[in-house]
């Protein structure tokens, strides 16, 4: 047997070796495989709480509003699409506010900057409740990779649907809406 076809053993044997040792250090450990599988952002799962901040320094959370259907809108004062959509927002904002609806605009802070998100309130004279995302901490929960992004979640806080992109339509919303506060018995 030639001196190179010994080495082909010790190859192996040094492969599987490595194999095993990468399988032991990466393992993951037993304790974090007994806690509850994550919430994920899709439809049909319960939303990923989270906390963000209003213009005026106060923190909510997203089980601040459980029991009631949410429209969840990610948005930066910068993006055209969201721009275009925001006015549509804010009408439905004002006709379904009082039914039980919670809209919450959570602008893409960390993404934006807070005199821009303060121009943007003013030039379209907003009341739909804003609030700021400093660190993606929300939108990297919701692995927003796309503005607007928003999620329609029931008042049982599963996600009932989600739109990436957009603007969408006031129609659409509309349609959302109403099947969110139909869902809750609101309508």
């Amino acid at each position: 047997m030639t001196a190179s076809l010994r080495k082909i053993p010790l190859l192996q044997v040094g492969i599987l070796l490595f194999g095993a040792a990468w399988i032991w250090i990466s393992k993951v450990p037993q304790e974090s495989m007994n806690q509850a599988a994550p919430t994920v952002p899709y439809k049909g799962f319960s939303a990923p709480d989270f906390e963000v901040t209003t213009i005026q320094g106060e923190t909510v959370k997203l089980s601040d509003f459980h029991g009631s259907p949410v429209v969840l809108n990610f948005w930066a004062s910068w993006c055209p699409p969201c721009r275009a959509e925001m006015p549509a927002l804010q009408r439905i904002y004002e006709e379904y506010r009082n039914t039980g609806l919670i809209i919450l605009a959570i602008n893409s802070t960390h993404q934006d900057n807070l005199p821009d998100v303060k121009n943007f309130i003013d030039e379209f004279g907003l009341i739909v409740p804003v609030y700021l995302d400093f660190d993606g901490t929300a939108s990297n929960l919701y692995q927003v990779r796309a503005l607007p992004t928003t999620f329609f979640i029931g008042a049982d806080g599963k996600i009932q649907d989600v739109e990436i992109g957009g603007p969408l339509s006031e129609a659409t919303i509309r349609v959302k809406v109403q099947d969110l506060l139909a869902r809750a018995g609101l309508r």
